[in-house]
């Protein structure tokens, strides 16, 4: 334990350090610098403005459930009297919450009342909120969305004097837990610009090429946008058709190839195939005006390019994840279209998309931030500095899954004042990318708010208006069942508006735990059907579910697009020198 002459030193310290980020605030905001909160909070209030609008006018919905919440609320402290006189025991959650799973939550009588009222107050909230009439879809679903984030935040177990556990570790260590802590929230702040972004794991435990995004290659091309990888062969003979990789890049590439345990990379390098990945670039201002076009151009079709200079294989298969699914699709429809002899489909003999969408009339909570209004304050700002900062992406996608991504690490990094523990996904997930502002821009419009990509001349690339009907490539699409990102529903009627032979597999988990699920872990499974019927309901009523990871089912698809064996491929020994080590330099660049 910290000796009080020693704590004083230590208090003093973190007041000067807070004292100079307030300072450092007031300067920023004094300087008129851009800036853009994401959630937007006009966007707040006019969703809440509207809501009670509603609730004036037809105040009966709302009344009848008050009415039900001090009913119910009776009878849980009628509950808890009989716990505290007679002794009866604790009626169990109906819905098990992992925020309350230590055992101080059920066995002491106070924080037990404590947290059956939060849970009865929380559902009866949101429940209110949601059975409003009169609302239009965007509007009800932004307001549900915030007041979920709001019931979040406002759980007992985010503050020291209704949690528990947070309670027991400042009795038994003497308030250093939260000296430590906020010691913690000042290296946050200090280390995001006074933005609070609790650190999710420990950022010095990993280094790229070393104990993450290890497998051995090199680097054989690099442009504006992208640096190509090529990786070096584990077996004596490999597959004679390249395989492509084509990450999203609105996150880095090493997702798939964090550990060598749970690398799909290195499996595929393992598997006999030439693989082959881009590494996009941290965008900052000088690529301000690249757009979607440009990630088509200087991306997949110079990879093309550059993959035949290296093997000598004008035909690849091609794999993409997420948005680099987006691009991969809207690549194979402009090659359908543009009718340019460099670029003929059959180039790419089979397509893989992982959590792709297509079709985005579905895009699940992501579309809380997509209207004209945020969208309009998202362009001024990247107007003026020419990107969307990482930051702001990665705020978003916490806010969808906020008590796993924010309040967890509040209560262990703040209350606890622990260090939270080295983790590789978590790493990556901290590892934010910019947005250009053109493609972003782009993309935000025409795809999420317009939704016009899937409509035939929809979307105009490189001065060609394609239409995805025209893709003739086979395709295998896999989605997982619970994607906050990429809903699967939306992902198949995506599939099914390519009219070469499709494969739709639907695994579990979620956008990243399904993707990323080696055959050795053996979790999850998926599900597959042969049949593309109208609704994502019917195929999955006619599916059949199988055991083990995805990754096998589509090792089987592919076969007939890889070729024959041919000898080993060493990247650097084709027309292509080697230019560095992978992961390459693109993929080091921080924000």
């Amino acid at each position: 334990m910290t000796e009080p002459h020693d704590r004083l030193t230590q208090l003093s310290e973190l007041a000067a350090r807070w004292q100079k980020l307030m300072q450092d605030k007031l300067q920023q905001q004094a300087s008129g610098a851009p800036q853009v909160q994401i959630p937007d909070p006009q966007s707040v209030q006019h969703a809440f403005e509207a809501l009670w609008r509603v609730v004036l006018e037809k105040p009966e919905p709302i009344l009848r459930a008050q009415m039900q919440f001090w009913m119910d609320y009776a009878e849980m402290a009628q509950a808890a009297m009989r716990q505290f006189w007679l002794g009866e025991p604790a009626q169990p959650a109906a819905q098990p919450d992992k925020r309350f799973k230590d055992e101080l939550w059920v066995n002491n009588q106070v924080f037990g009342f404590v947290k059956q009222a939060y849970l009865l107050a929380s559902r009866h909230i949101q429940d209110s909120v949601a059975g409003v009439d009169g609302l239009d879809e965007h509007t009800a679903q932004r307001v549900q969305f915030y007041t979920r984030q709001f019931v979040d935040a406002m759980a007992p177990t985010n503050f020291l004097a209704t949690n528990p556990v947070a309670l027991k570790a400042t009795l038994e260590s003497g308030g250093e837990n939260l000296i430590k802590g906020f010691g913690h929230l000042l290296e946050d702040l200090e280390r995001n610009g006074g933005r609070m972004m609790p650190r999710m794991t420990d950022l010095d435990a990993f280094t790229l090429g070393e104990n993450v995004a290890m497998t051995p290659g090199k680097v054989v091309f690099q442009n504006e946008l992208m640096q190509l990888i090529q990786y070096a062969p584990l077996t004596d003979k490999v597959h004679k058709t390249p395989l492509l990789v084509v990450p999203p890049w609105i996150n880095k590439f090493y997702i798939l190839d964090l550990k060598p345990k749970n690398s799909l990379i290195r499996w595929l390098v393992e598997q006999g195939h030439s693989v082959f990945v881009i590494s996009w670039v941290n965008p900052d201002g000088r690529h301000r005006d690249k757009g979607f076009e440009h990630y088509m151009t200087e991306g997949t079709l110079a990879a093309l390019d550059a993959i035949q200079a290296a093997t000598g294989e004008k035909q690849i298969n091609a794999a993409a994840y997420c948005i680099g699914g987006t691009l991969l699709s809207a690549t194979l429809a402009w090659m359908a279209a543009a009718k340019d002899k460099r670029y003929p489909p059959s180039r790419i003999k089979s397509a893989a998309f992982f959590t792709t969408m297509i079709d985005f009339s579905e895009p699940g909570e992501l579309g809380v931030f997509i209207d004209e209004e945020q969208l309009g304050s998202l362009d001024a700002y990247m107007e003026e500095k020419g990107y969307l900062e990482g930051h702001q992406m990665a705020g978003v996608f916490n806010l969808l899954r906020e008590n796993d991504l924010i309040w967890s690490f509040v209560i262990n990094n703040y209350l606890l004042g622990r260090e939270p523990m080295p983790f590789d996904l978590l790493y990556w997930n901290c590892d934010s990318t910019r947005m250009p502002a053109a493609m972003h821009r782009f993309y935000l419009r025409k795809m999420y708010l317009e939704n016009v990509l899937k409509d035939p001349g929809g979307v105009t690339l490189a001065g060609v208006p394609i239409d995805m009907r025209a893709i003739k490539t086979p395709a295998y699409f896999i989605s997982a069942r619970e994607d906050h990102i990429a809903p699967w529903q939306s992902t198949y009627a995506g599939a099914r508006l390519l009219q070469g032979p499709v494969r739709f597999v639907l695994g579990g988990s979620g956008h990243i735990a399904g993707i990323v699920n080696p055959p050795s872990a053996n979790k999850y499974g998926y599900a597959t059907n042969a049949a593309l019927p109208e609704t994502p309901q019917q195929w999955l009523a006619g599916s059949s579910a199988h055991e083990g990871s995805w990754w096998l089912d589509w090792a089987l698809w592919v076969q007939p697009y890889q070729g024959k064996p041919v000898a080993a491929r060493q990247p650097g020994a084709g027309e292509l020198p080697a230019i560095e080590d992978a992961p390459g330099s693109y993929v080091k660049a921080k924000l």
